[in-house]
């Protein structure tokens, strides 16, 4: 599945705790792991290497870092500048296949007025992301990490309702699953939610008819490449619907796409991608769509 992850830290969204964890997650299928802190430049100061901050968070690195099993590469990266730019400098340079960075939790018009780390990348990576909630990294104990860290991508949610997005979260799942390790991406269970249709039953049924056909022509092919797969349709709102579905099942992270997360055209046409990222405590596994 994945072999060569960036995990990005400001040092305040508890990911760096990653880095005492690395067996853990040699145990998900990580070959190479890259660790990226970024540090803002001051308004008129030159950044050195041998300033404090940059210094500290280098052994603040070395600190933590234990650990490392034969066969794993792992790299530590300070920097001074742009997070997004080094986040995407550095994919490029280690050629990692995935992203980790933490949710900012700003509401959408800000993110409009002054941006997201997480939403620019959503927007400019060329790899999927793994988002995850800075206060729930933080609350794991050691032992709930450990066990997080080797689990990543066991079981996951998979929204679909045959829209561009949709197939090409699902194309990409199953080009994963074709080369994947054990104990990844065992189980995966396909999500459709109907929007409320009134009281026309007629079109209620229709609706519900189409939408479990769709999902058995996808749960085949899932099935196909080994993957445990079930299904399920309900009614309402979906981001509700598959946080609650999420809850209810054993999901280690939920897996979605979209074009228009953090663009403008949100403001007025609401994304499901967007909500889902702005909403859920799970993981969310970020596919880009093009």
């Amino acid at each position: 599945m994945f072999k060569r992850a960036l995990i990005c830290t400001d040092f305040k969204d508890g990911l760096y705790r990653f880095a005492r964890f690395v067996p853990s997650l040699a145990a998900a299928g990580l070959e190479h792991i890259a660790f990226l802190h970024t540090i803002p430049v001051p308004e008129g100061q030159i950044p050195r290497e041998t300033d404090k901050p940059f210094v500290a968070a280098r052994e603040h690195f070395a600190s933590l870092l234990g650990e490392v099993p034969a066969g794993v590469d792992v790299q530590v990266e300070v920097a001074w500048g742009k997070p997004v730019e080094h986040i995407l400098s550095a994919r490029k340079k280690y050629q990692s296949d995935i992203i980790f960075i933490g949710t900012a939790g700003d509401g959408l018009l800000k993110e409009k007025l002054f941006g997201s780390t997480p939403v620019s990348l959503c927007q400019q990576s060329s790899v999927p992301l793994l988002i995850l909630r800075p206060q729930l990294i933080s609350a794991y104990t050691e032992e709930e990490l450990d066990l997080r860290a080797r689990h990543l991508f066991r079981y996951l949610l998979l929204p679909y309702d045959g829209s561009e997005a949709g197939q090409a979260m699902l194309q990409q799942v199953k080009a994963l699953a074709a080369n994947r390790p054990a104990g990844t991406l065992e189980c995966a269970l396909l999500f459709t939610s109907i929007d409320d249709v009134g009281r026309n039953p007629v079109l209620r049924e229709a609706k519900q008819e189409e939408a479990v056909k769709r999902l058995e022509v996808a749960k085949q092919e899932l099935e196909a490449l080994g993957i445990k797969t079930t299904m399920t349709v309900t009614n309402g709102n979906a981001v509700t619907q598959a946080l609650e579905t999420a809850v209810d099942v054993d999901i280690t992270a939920i897996a979605a796409s979209s074009k228009t997360v953090g663009r403008l055209v949100e403001l007025s046409v609401p994304s499901f991608t967007g909500d889902l990222l702005r909403r859920s405590w799970h993981p969310i596994l970020f596919f880009p769509p093009s």
